[in-house]
């Protein structure tokens, strides 16, 4: 979705300093991966991730994890009451999942404290992609035989789309059109994943197109 940039680190002592392109050390990263780049679909799909009551154990820890790279502003808190999600995880009846809440949660309230004027840089989806994705989240609801805008529909299409690297293109299109119809044509599949049987990440992995 964005490019890439390149870092240089620096060398270590006693490393060759030879100008030989093939000495030189490179970190390469993506400008996601700064912790002041929010990536606010990212927010929501972990927030979706946290908040369904299905959800594994290891989902929830990857969710909090990468949730503690970032450092989301206070506008963002509260416009994806994503603040809110992680407070109700500090009391999580895994010790596990509620400490990591704990530690997540404490470091925001402290990073929005001392820095609370900084630049932020968000990334949202525009006004038709999000168009597209409320569409494929009201036929994932429907082949589930669930409400509209059910919590377990929105995880699976958010999943999708992170796995087309937050685009609404070809092989999201493919993808969100395999699920629907495994969902609504196999009994089996749709009572696995209600129940947790079959994990969200599983199930879209496995249609990936």
């Amino acid at each position: 979705m964005m490019d890439k940039f390149v870092i240089r680190t620096p060398r270590t002592k006693g490393e060759s300093t030879k100008n030989d392109p093939r000495e030189k050390v490179y970190k390469q990263a993506t400008i996601e991966s700064l912790k002041r780049v929010v990536v606010v679909e990212d927010i929501k799909r972990w927030k979706s991730i946290l908040e369904l009551s299905i959800q594994p154990k290891e989902n929830l820890i990857e969710a909090l994890m990468e949730l503690r790279k970032k450092m989301p502003s206070k506008e963002i808190l509260l416009s994806t009451k994503i603040g809110h999600t992680v407070n109700k995880m500090r009391k999580h009846p895994d010790q596990d999942v509620a400490t990591l809440a704990k530690e997540v949660y404490a470091e925001w309230r402290s990073f929005i404290k001392n820095h609370s004027n900084r630049p932020l840089i968000e990334v949202r989806s525009n006004p038709r992609t999000e168009s597209l994705r409320q569409n494929a989240r009201k036929l994932l609801a429907e082949a589930l035989e669930a409400e509209i805008g059910h919590l377990l529909a929105e995880n699976i299409e958010q999943e999708a789309f992170y796995l087309s690297s937050h685009l609404v293109n070809t092989s999201y299109r493919k993808t969100v059109r395999a699920l629907v119809f495994s969902l609504k044509h196999n009994p089996e599949t749709r009572t696995q994943v209600q129940s947790g049987v079959l994990s969200v990440k599983m199930l879209v992995r496995s249609h990936k197109k």
